[in-house]
């Protein structure tokens, strides 16, 4: 799928160039200069694919700037307005519809998922509980057949997750490890509707992205334009040259709710917003979310970080002495995202790369910690 938006030179320079940064004291002018020091070392080369910034601090945008290439056949460039595919980051959308469907009493989080799915044949299923597919620690294996190359590079959610029906082994006891795995937020996509006879799509759209005001968001179908769409890349070394990698190209790319929604940055500081001001879920169901169920451990395949666990669809970070970090990240074909807040200080962070050469804990970890010296978290 291709999507070709064509724009005059002008548009192209002033977007390419674009930066904003509400220079309310000569710190903050540094600051913003810093910021844009770092990601430049990385885009630096405005013909290549890149990535959309935002900083938002108490509602109000003090850093926004765009580097490089949304599609790289029609020369589009990258600007605040671009919706990227964001990967894992989407699984907080699912989450906080499970919640906000625990908070109106049609489900609990302690329903097992042998409620939900009465086809599944093993008895482990009535062990199983909602939060644990929550918080990863749901003890299944990620075992979907990867023979079938058709399988891996078009199966839906529904049909990712078929192998969970003959299913005869876990990995550990559900709720006493941690391991990051995308078939089980894809039960989402079928728990939703048969808890609501309202289809996943249809729900999400009424419930979440409508009361955000999220109006250009949506989940990728492979039938469906979405406008003003960035497409992933990869460098190939053997071309010397950047080559698409989204659908069609990277596995497992057209499921919704472990990984399939597109989204711009401001779309995207909307959700948090939203989520801020406790429109899309209440402020108790919402700590549930950002309360780590367990910690990380340096063995994890995905998602370790120092002083890190996972809660419902988040990972939160809990240095000493330094505010909660809750964050996710989203990694599918050349998309790389990151998407992080400081909720005591009601500060946000996005960065959203069509591409994959960023290291998105160290960027981040050097942006709050000018973030600290500027003493934001006092």
């Amino acid at each position: 799928m291709k999507t070709h938006i064509i724009i005059n030179l002008a548009t192209v320079l002033f977007f390419t160039a674009m930066i904003s940064c509400k220079q309310n004291s000569k710190n903050q002018s540094d600051f913003c200069s810093k910021v844009d020091s770092l990601f430049s070392a990385v885009y630096s080369d405005s013909s290549e694919p890149g990535a959309a910034v935002l900083v938002v601090k108490n509602g109000s945008t003090v850093f926004e700037k765009c580097y490089g290439i949304a599609d790289m056949q029609t020369k589009t460039p990258i600007t605040p307005e671009t919706n990227f595919c964001i990967a894992s980051v989407s699984k907080q959308f699912s989450a906080i519809a499970i919640l906000q469907l625990a908070e109106r009493g049609l489900l609990q989080l302690n329903d097992s998922l042998k409620k939900f799915f009465p086809e599944y044949k093993a008895d482990f299923y009535n062990r199983i509980m909602l939060h644990h597919i929550l918080s990863h620690t749901s003890g299944i294996p990620d075992t979907r057949p990867r023979t079938d190359k058709n399988f891996i590079l078009y199966s839906t959610d529904i049909e990712s997750c078929k192998y969970l029906i003959d299913l005869d082994r876990l990995n550990f006891e559900p709720g006493t490890k941690y391991e990051y795995i995308n078939p089980t937020f894809q039960l989402i996509y079928q728990i939703i509707p048969r808890i609501t006879d309202i289809d996943f799509d249809s729900y999400m759209k009424k419930h979440i992205f409508d009361v955000a005001q999220m109006n250009s968001s949506m989940y990728f179908e492979a039938e469906r334009s979405i406008p003003n769409m960035a497409h992933g890349y990869t460098f190939d070394k053997e071309k010397n040259m950047y080559v698409e990698c989204d659908y069609g190209e990277t596995s497992f790319f057209a499921s919704k709710a472990d990984g399939g929604l597109y989204t711009s940055i401001r779309d995207f500081a909307k959700w948090e917003k939203a989520l801020h001001e406790n429109k899309i879920i209440g402020e108790d169901f919402k700590k549930m979310a950002y309360s780590p169920k367990i910690a990380i451990t340096a063995d994890a395949e995905y998602g370790y970080n120092k002083n890190t666990g996972y809660g419902y669809g988040w990972f939160v970070q809990q240095n000493p002495n330094e505010p909660e970090c809750i964050y996710h990240l989203g990694d599918n074909g050349g998309f790389t995202i990151y998407a992080g807040k400081i909720p005591e200080k009601n500060i946000i962070l996005l960065f959203f790369s069509n591409r994959d050469d960023i290291d998105r804990i160290a960027t981040a970890d050097s942006i709050y910690a000018m973030m600290k010296n500027e003493n934001w978290f006092d």
